[in-house]
């Protein structure tokens, strides 16, 4: 379902959805007319596709309904069928969402849902891939830093007493945050101290994966409001030309819906047996 709620979004960046499933095309009907499904669902009951793309889930015994399943996953091709990017789990409860792999595939895509602070040294954009989550699902957030003319900040790889770029996001039970993934760093020469440094200068981007609770987990974090609300710092020492700044804490904060998994199945008589 929230591929079909981004369908629209992957389309305005060149995108086509579709989905291969080992079930029956009689099951695909079923759900998508249950839920309002407008893109093509294609059917691979003996899961030849499944096996030529290597994903079969050959933990599954055979005999047993669910077996032909696929590894959880998704690829992003271009129009010549090259993989661009793809999105696997080990553990077939967690899935990335549709908006973590739109914003991925294609980072102009994020356009809405930006917060923007401003500080004497930067200015700092965030936002997250998603607003409403499910137990399971990984999200992706993102900053996007603007530094100020001749200023620069230290990357997380200095040394010798430096203080670098840094991202925490206080610890909850309901979600578990996975290291950021930062930009390459530049190499700035600084005569004044003849030394050679790595920097961020001008403009740059850093994400960050976080991935939810189960649901039972997750709706008893959010309680009876289904909010999450998940929060951080950005912590950062700015230096210009002549000289380097007092450190600053940037407070953020991204706030999440919870909505319930969809568990329904389909008609008895068009199940596996």
């Amino acid at each position: 379902m929230q591929l079909e709620q981004k369908k629209a979004e992957f389309a305005n960046q060149g995108f086509n959805v579709a989905v291969i499933s080992y079930d029956s095309a009689a099951v695909l009907k079923a759900f998508a007319d249950r839920v309002g499904i407008t893109y093509p669902l294609l059917s691979d009951p003996d899961s030849k596709i499944i096996r030529d793309f290597g994903i079969l889930n050959e933990t599954v015994p055979k005999g047993t309904p669910f077996y032909g399943v696929p590894y959880p996953g998704t690829y992003i091709l271009d129009a010549r069928g090259i993989v661009l990017k793809k999105f696997f789990e080990t553990d077939y409860k967690e899935r990335y969402t549709a908006g973590s792999m739109l914003f991925r595939a294609a980072p102009a895509s994020a356009r809405d849902g930006w917060s923007e602070i401003e500080t004497r040294h930067l200015t700092l954009r965030y936002r997250a891939a998603d607003s409403t989550i499910q137990g399971g699902m990984t999200t992706t957030l993102a900053i996007e830093i603007a530094l100020k003319p001749k200023m620069h900040v230290y990357a997380p790889s200095v040394t010798g007493g430096y203080i670098p770029v840094r991202w925490t996001i206080d610890p909850q039970p309901a979600f578990k945050p996975l290291d950021p993934e930062w930009p390459p760093a530049k190499t700035l020469h600084l005569p004044a101290i003849q030394e050679t440094l790595p920097v961020f200068e001008k403009t740059f981007t850093v994400t960050r994966d976080l991935t939810f609770a189960q649901q039972n987990e997750l709706f008893a974090a959010a309680g009876d409001s289904k909010r999450l609300a998940v929060s951080a710092t950005f912590r950062y020492q700015a230096c210009d030309d002549k000289e380097c700044h007092p450190p600053v804490n940037v407070p953020l904060s991204w706030s999440f819906t919870v909505e319930p998994l969809d568990r329904t199945r389909v008609p008895e008589p068009l199940r596996r047996k």
